[in-house]
């Protein structure tokens, strides 16, 4: 199951999301080549990841940060950017491209956080800008619960497309980091649930101002949890490559 678009337009141009993507795209490229070599892209990660045990021992604070514009493969880097692509604009939009820039940072930040004192002695390096994007989730959530999201579903070979509330896409792919969490040593290497559920959570409390200023439950009320615009429309068209009768 996988989101590749929403139905909610964004009414400025994202350029902080722009950036970000362009930011993270160019940051992997430039580290691409050392991943040829086990031990450079160690000595790599080991300088500029974050490490709990490094951060226990006084060291590597640096890499709260530096981590978040890091990925350990192409799949994980299209998968994040994917999700900011598609929830980013509309966060942006409500929050400025200022209000965004540091929104943003601090979900990663406070996500890279709660990962560090979920497991302080591991010596695993973790990447990624799934925390931030998790904050944005969290954000968007509460903003958005009824918005659209189309999502891909594939059963073997059955390719569907099928609208769904994001309140139900984002509360499962929320559910999932908690059970991932709780069915995976924190000091293992893998996914690092711990630190989506805390970005995800402090995205959402992060929003919780904007949202009271936009009048609370009252914007629920008036919107019924759609954005407060009209919503975006896509068709889908009959593939245009011929069919071939079978006798």
């Amino acid at each position: 199951m996988f989101p590749i678009r929403d139905h909610n337009p964004s009414g400025r141009t994202p350029f902080v999301t722009y950036a970000l993507i362009i930011a993270n795209v160019g940051i992997f490229l430039s580290y691409l080549p050392l991943m040829q070599n086990d031990q450079q892209i160690m000595r790599f990660y080991f300088d500029y990841a974050l490490i709990p045990a490094l951060v226990s021992e006084g060291q590597g604070f640096g890499g709260f940060l530096t981590s978040m514009f890091l990925h350990g493969g192409w799949m994980h880097l299209i998968g994040n950017m994917l999700f900011l692509f598609i929830f980013g604009d509309n966060i942006e939009d409500e929050m400025g491209h200022v209000g965004f820039s540091l929104f943003y940072l601090a979900a990663g930040l406070g996500a890279g956080f709660i990962h560090y004192i979920s497991a302080p002695g591991s010596p695993v390096p973790t990447v990624g800008a799934s925390g931030a994007i998790a904050g944005v989730m969290g954000g968007y959530l509460l903003l958005f619960p009824k918005a659209k999201v189309d999502i891909l579903i594939i059963i073997v070979i059955i390719f569907r497309i099928i609208p769904i509330p994001a309140f139900i896409m984002l509360g499962l792919w929320f559910a999932m980091q908690i059970f991932g969490g709780f069915g995976t040593a924190a000091d293992e290497g893998g996914v690092a649930y711990w630190a989506h559920v805390g970005g995800f959570v402090i995205g959402l409390a992060l929003t919780i101002p904007l949202w009271l200023r936009l009048g609370g439950p009252r914007f629920w009320a008036s919107t019924e949890g759609h954005p407060p615009h009209p919503e975006a429309t896509y068709k889908l068209t009959r593939s245009r490559v011929p069919s071939v009768r079978r006798k």
